[in-house]
């Protein structure tokens, strides 16, 4: 009898002391790290790399789950060919700008880290948060959910680094100067524009009379009156990226503010103001043809080019300054 009665007893202590590690272990599983091991984590993946790449785990780990005292600027996207996100790789680029230029200023510190969600690494995030698009810039806060204003509108403000710099500051009071890597194609292009400039000159020198030939001067003239006209200018000095991401979810060639604007969009301005000047020199040219039918042509042709193209550049006008109320043919 003594025997069974120890027996019981040293089974109960055993299946207490299993239940009692049991949950523990589950205990310690459910609280994950502490707040320090995150934050020093986090420090260590931030030496090796400004723009931490999370899956799902470690977007609950770092992002979702308490305890945390830093804001996370995260980025949602869709990288793979497959996924046909035509913005999503520029957005990935300017996203980088950002996260190199805080990681090496002034006000970095452990209170603002960078990372992003793979659609294909981590689509459990995207049913978690709701998304069906790409891309999305998200700010969660150190403390609390992140509300509305947590979510950057790129369809108003687009997705240059400069604007993300803006957000962000906007969200967490900490200003970032941008510090885009040197882009030498410009100097590159520039010499080689000389040196067969200065060649041409050379292997023509005993014959400049094109020089003096007003049609060359004056087409260069326009032309460059159409590149400032245009924004490229401002393209130089702003770099804003080359498309982004309509409302409907599809690609917008044209920026729908007028206080941005786009790479291809500048494109798309100057070659609406090329054919309308086109347009303008078919009709004065058509007065001074000594042949009627010629001259009726032209000018038939001439004017057809002024009005259709000067009614889509009035069309994007009107997109980009918002209640503006005249049209021409088109809206």
């Amino acid at each position: 009898m003594k025997v069974v009665c120890k027996t019981l007893l040293f089974a109960v202590v055993l299946i207490s002391c299993f239940f009692i590690l049991n949950t523990s272990a589950q205990n310690k599983q459910k609280s994950g790290l502490s707040l320090s091991e995150k934050v020093q984590n986090l420090m260590d993946m931030n030496n090796k790399k400004a723009l931490l790449r999370f899956n799902g785990q470690k977007f609950k780990e770092y992002v979702k789950n308490s305890p945390r005292n830093y804001s996370m600027i995260v980025m949602l996207t869709a990288l793979a060919p497959s996924r046909q996100c035509q913005i999503c790789r520029h957005a990935h680029d300017e996203f980088q700008i950002v996260a190199q230029s805080y990681r090496f200023s002034p006000v970095y510190s452990n209170k603002l880290f960078f990372a992003m969600v793979d659609f294909d690494e981590g689509s459990d995030v995207f049913q978690m948060l709701r998304l069906n698009t790409a891309p999305v810039f998200m700010h969660f806060p150190a403390k609390g959910k992140p509300k509305g204003a947590d979510t950057m509108d790129i369809h108003r403000v687009g997705f240059a680094a400069d604007a993300i710099g803006k957000f962000i500051a906007e969200r967490t009071d900490i200003q970032i100067r941008i510090f885009r890597p040197p882009n030498y194609s410009g100097t590159v292009a520039m010499v080689t524009l000389a040196a067969l400039v200065g060649g041409f000159l050379y292997m023509r020198r005993n014959n400049l009379e094109f020089l003096y030939n007003k049609s060359i001067w004056g087409a260069i003239a326009v032309f460059f009156c159409f590149t400032m006209i245009s924004g490229q200018m401002w393209n130089h000095i702003r770099g804003p990226p080359l498309v982004h991401k309509s409302q409907n979810g599809g690609v917008a060639y044209i920026h729908g503010s007028s206080q941005g604007q786009l790479v291809v969009e500048t494109y798309i301005v100057l070659g609406l103001n090329a054919l309308i000047f086109f347009g303008m020199l078919l009709l004065t040219e058509s007065g001074s043809q000594t042949d009627p039918r010629k001259g009726r042509i032209m000018s038939v042709v001439g004017l057809s080019l002024l009005a259709i193209f000067f009614s889509f550049l009035l069309s994007v006008f009107r997109s980009k300054a918002q209640g503006y109320p005249y049209s021409f043919l088109f809206k």
